[in-house]
């Protein structure tokens, strides 16, 4: 399977103090002293803003020998359950113009293979950690968080709730305002730590799930999830995923996705994560320009692994080209 290829650094724009030929390196540049880059997400300091997605970056040891771990703005794990999951048969990856589909079906170890096997590496990673976690009823949320609360390094949890309730016929916890507020209650309830809740974008009124997710405590948002899409094989007439169906993810989703974050920070008072096929700093600038506080990094690890150090090293020279001091006069700067 080929991937589709994209520049890993922003094109800078001609004006006063922007060289034409200025680009990023594949290593973040040395920045001023006076360069101001950490932002706060929900009470979780981050050194950055540009963090890894949940899903791509497996449990961070994966990425270990490629990528300096420490530079990250923050660690997302992979999306964690009570018992481990073997996920989705295969087949369960296709590529799609710009983009993938995905059907991995949320494999993971479980909490206690999590706890004993990946938090020891994970307390030594040097950038916080944020793990990414899911239930199928509410019940499970809660006592994940319960259980994940007591557990020494962890920064913030990421609450996907864009799995099915068994207890609804199977509807998605995140399609519905009223099971999207309930479920971000229980976890509240259950949990101190900072709470991020990662929205589908599978709904007609993302903002108003938003607002209801807010109500009920959360801390931050992230948005997008994949969009759910499908490809068939015109020889077998048959779906080339296994589970039919699959997440779209990739550059194909960006301008969906930074609609939709556009949209609710319009709505919420609390920091939104822009996500969806951010590959290159351009890409992350926009984001940050329509008002989000920080950026995960997904399909983009897969092209490059040092995508989120790119992307970083293109947002300060970006940054020192334009005069700014603060990612803050970059946050919501947007004019329309």
């Amino acid at each position: 399977m080929k991937l589709f290829v994209t520049a890993l650094h922003y094109p800078p724009q001609p004006g006063p103090g922007a060289p034409h030929n200025a680009h990023a390196t594949m290593e973040s540049i040395m920045a001023p002293d006076n360069l101001h880059l950490s932002v706060t997400i929900g009470g979780i300091a981050l050194r950055n803003p540009v963090m890894t997605a949940s899903g791509t970056f497996g449990y961070g040891e994966e990425y270990a020998e490629l990528i300096d771990l420490n530079r990250l703005g923050a660690v997302v794990t992979k999306g964690i359950s009570l018992l481990p999951s073997h996920g989705n048969p295969p087949p369960r990856i296709v590529e799609t113009p710009s983009g993938m589909l995905n059907a991995i079906g949320l494999q993971n170890v479980g909490f206690e293979r999590f706890v004993s096997e990946k938090m020891p590496f994970l307390r030594n990673a040097g950038a916080p950690v944020v793990v990414n976690f899911y239930g199928c009823a509410v019940d499970e949320y809660a006592e994940l968080a319960r259980k994940l609360s007591d557990v020494p390094g962890i920064a913030g949890l990421e609450a996907n709730i864009s799995c099915p309730n068994i207890n609804e016929g199977g509807m998605c916890f995140g399609t519905d305002a009223g099971m999207a507020h309930g479920i971000t209650k229980a976890i509240r309830k259950a949990s101190a730590l900072p709470l991020i809740v990662k929205l589908t974008p599978n709904v007609t009124d993302v903002a108003a799930i938003a607002r209801s997710v807010e109500e009920a405590g959360a801390d931050a948002l992230s948005l997008t999830n994949t969009f759910t899409g499908m490809v068939i094989d015109i020889e077998t007439r048959r779906p080339v995923l296994a589970n039919t169906t699959g997440g779209l993810s990739g550059p194909a989703i960006r301008p969906l996705a930074l609609r939709m974050v556009w949209e609710t920070v319009k709505e919420v008072s609390i920091p939104v994560i822009g996500v969806g096929g951010i590959m290159d700093a351009t890409d992350a600038l926009q984001f940050l320009i329509a008002g989000a506080k920080a950026v995960q990094v997904g399909t983009g690890l897969f092209v490059h692994p040092e995508a989120p150090l790119s992307i970083m090293g293109g947002i300060e020279r970006y940054m020192i080209d334009r005069g700014f001091v603060d990612i803050e006069q970059i946050i919501g700067s947007l004019e329309t």
